[in-house]
């Protein structure tokens, strides 16, 4: 493994002077500056199993997993296969392929509250898909959305306002994640209008301690669209297939009517997927969502490959106890060398923040020393795990991550702040 130093990143410099000539801002969207930790490399030349390889040959493990898709590793024999095989009948047709059916009938039994499946190609695909199918099945117009929970890059869900009207906003209404208070006044001033609640699998918003969604407020979020008729959307698209593989919320025994899914579902290729209740099914086929790339073969062909791999090792079982050993070394190791610490969310989905850290730079200065010593970790948004983080993997990152720690305990760093800013 090369060691990466903020000196290595000869080629990638050249790509940042290049992409900034010819791409707006040099990069956009999640990808941007703002979000890459400062000197992390933009660009990448390849990945296998739970590391990936920047463009000047650095190597690291990686516990961003391309942002949530790899759920298996990168390049799994099994997905890669699938794929060979499709593209060797060809991709991109006049019309999907068999591949298309198989999927939705896996899928179908994959997913407990599932009677239908259909695809897109992002997560915003897939949540605008939801909330059109719920407004087709209701009739109604008002969408509740907690604040500040991501659910996708278009307009009327965009996390910026830049280049977007209050007018594609009219009809959503805002509360609080966990708290059903706040729901219910929601619920209230949506009155007869409602058309959904869409919630996500857990709190994952950029940058905040992640957090849970408690059985009491799981269950208001069903009572409510029950009573009323409204659609329960559940946003998956972070989590499906990491928590649970009949669905994220049947740990608490409360199931969607419409879900969204992306990422994981086929390992790192492109797709999305609605799925829902006999009760929308009517309405789904009447809206008019779709893309020319919605149809292609071979993602399909990975998902199937995915989901069946992901079932046959109980990927859910495996990611939870590799989490749960990487949460518990590093404790430890943030308790060895003077460091206040607080680990949130699933363990197959870890946020690590330091205390009095309001600005993320302490964390951030954590990443970077931990990437300099070949691991990729990021200092706001939650991580991801695979199933090729293996012990012996979950165990070279933590060497590393404490050789990270005794470098910011060496110089001096620590959770007041004050270190911290004469070091930066």
């Amino acid at each position: 493994m090369a060691a990466p130093t903020t000196k290595a990143f000869r080629v990638d410099s050249l790509l940042r002077e290049r992409a900034s000539l010819v791409i707006p801002g040099g990069m956009w969207g999640h990808q941007r500056a703002e979000a890459v930790p400062a000197g992390f490399p933009q660009f990448f030349s390849g990945g296998d199993g739970a590391r990936v390889c920047d463009v000047d040959g650095n190597s690291y493990i990686d516990f961003m997993c391309s942002w949530g898709p790899v759920i298996l590793g990168h390049r799994h024999p099994a997905v890669e296969d699938a794929v060979r095989r499709r593209l060797d009948s060809g991709d991109c047709l006049n019309g999907p392929s068999e591949a298309a059916v198989e999927l939705a009938e896996l899928m179908v039994r994959q997913f407990a509250h599932a009677d239908w499946a259909m695809f897109q190609k992002n997560g915003s695909d897939a949540t605008t898909a939801c909330v059109t199918i719920a407004r087709a099945g209701t009739g109604r117009r008002k969408i509740l959305v907690a604040r500040g929970a991501y659910h996708g890059a278009v307009p009327w869900c965009s996390p910026s306002m830049v280049g977007v009207t209050s007018e594609d906003r009219a009809h959503i209404l805002e509360f609080e994640f966990n708290d059903i208070d706040s729901l219910d006044k929601a619920v209230e001033t949506a009155g007869a209008d409602l058309a959904g609640i869409l919630v996500s699998a857990f709190r994952h918003d950029l940058g905040i301690k992640q957090e849970m969604p408690s059985v009491a407020f799981a269950h208001a979020v069903r009572a409510h669209c029950d009573r009323v008729g409204a659609a329960l959307i559940l946003d998956d698209v972070r989590a499906a297939l990491r928590l649970h593989l009949a669905g994220s919320w049947e740990t608490y025994n409360v199931r969607p009517d419409l879900c969204a899914y992306s990422k994981a579902i086929a390992n790192g290729y492109p797709l999305a997927a609605v799925t829902g209740s006999d009760a929308f099914r009517s309405a789904a086929s009447d809206v008019f969502v779709t893309g020319s790339f919605w149809y292609t073969s071979a993602p399909m062909a990975a998902a199937c490959a995915t989901i069946e791999e992901v079932n046959r090792i109980d990927a859910p079982g495996l990611l939870n106890a590799m989490g749960t050993r990487l949460r518990a070394g590093l404790a430890a190791q943030a308790s060895a060398y003077g460091f206040e610490i607080f680990q949130s969310g699933p363990p197959a989905m870890p946020l690590l923040q330091f205390a009095n850290d309001p600005n993320a730079e302490l964390g951030e200065r954590f990443c970077l020393e931990s990437l300099r010593n070949g691991v990729y970790l990021h200092h706001r948004h939650n991580m991801f795990l695979s199933t090729a983080h293996t012990a012996a993997v979950i165990d070279e990152a933590l060497d590393a991550t404490d050789r990270a720690f005794r470098t910011l305990a060496h110089k001096g760093m620590s959770n007041d702040g004050t270190c911290l800013r004469r070091a930066v």
